[in-house]
């Protein structure tokens, strides 16, 4: 199984930032030109980019549209994209624009079926459910809202529903650059068929090959790129092509 990296661009009023835990305000990157961000891990050699929308996820509205717009359209890049996919229509308009795969977090847990819907209608590589965990229980609206079950019950859920694979964030380690917990990682993995991309906390290249021996199809990398942490270009070499 081949194993990806995913350099994030997260975008909330228009920049590219990076948060700890999640938080609004917590930034400890904030760049005013995200689309020179994508450009420059494409130039570094990345085939695929993280991209998601801060505001859509905390707001439930698309404001950084255009950026993401704009990304698609210069870049031939593998491109997944989530925050504020809300409806049917939402991830549908960004699968006909060139995305090609959409991440669906509060929505497919408010409408299972969704995912349903859009993998009969676009295939189910197209289609990823990110799994949000803090304190073992998977949260929604924009990591605001806990519920009371574990990311492996629903993995089960939406695998059997169509989806793809699963994006699995750790939010006890996301942005805190201070490493990772493979154990939630692996255990998911063990406890579905598809796909499993690892995200939060992800420091080293350490870190990026502990996840793909832990079965991990892919890790989102970010503040640790953001701040000079992880050298970018040798993560790339160390996971070879």
């Amino acid at each position: 199984m081949t194993f990806d990296l995913f350099p994030a661009v997260d975008l909330r009023g228009g920049r590219c930032v990076q948060l700890v835990g999640g938080v609004p305000g917590s930034e400890v990157v904030s760049l005013d030109d995200p689309i020179a961000q994508a450009v420059r891990w494409a130039l570094m050699g990345s085939s695929t980019l993280h991209i998601i929308d801060l505001d859509g996820a905390i707001q439930g509205v698309r404001i950084n549209a255009p950026i993401i717009e704009e990304i698609v359209d210069r870049l031939d890049l593998f491109i997944q994209v989530g925050g504020g996919i809300r409806s049917q229509e939402d991830a549908a308009s960004l699968l006909e624009l060139g995305v090609d795969r959409v991440i669906l977090g509060t929505a497919a847990l408010a409408s299972p079926q969704m995912v349903t819907d859009l993998a009969a209608d676009f295939g189910k590589d197209r289609v990823m459910v990110a799994l949000d965990v803090r304190g073992g229980k998977v949260t929604t609206e924009g990591w605001q809202r806990v519920l009371e079950k574990g990311a492996a019950e629903l993995g089960h859920l939406f695998q059997d529903r169509g989806a793809g694979s699963l994006l699995f964030t750790n939010i006890d380690t996301e942005g805190q650059v201070r490493g990772i917990d493979p154990e939630p990682t692996r255990r998911l993995v063990e406890a579905v068929e598809i796909p499993v991309v690892a995200a939060g906390g992800v420091t080293t290249i350490e870190d990026i090959l502990v996840l793909r021996e832990a079965g991990a199809a892919g890790a989102v990398v970010g503040t640790a790129i953001y701040t000079g942490k992880l050298d970018f270009k040798m993560a790339l070499s160390a996971i070879g092509p």
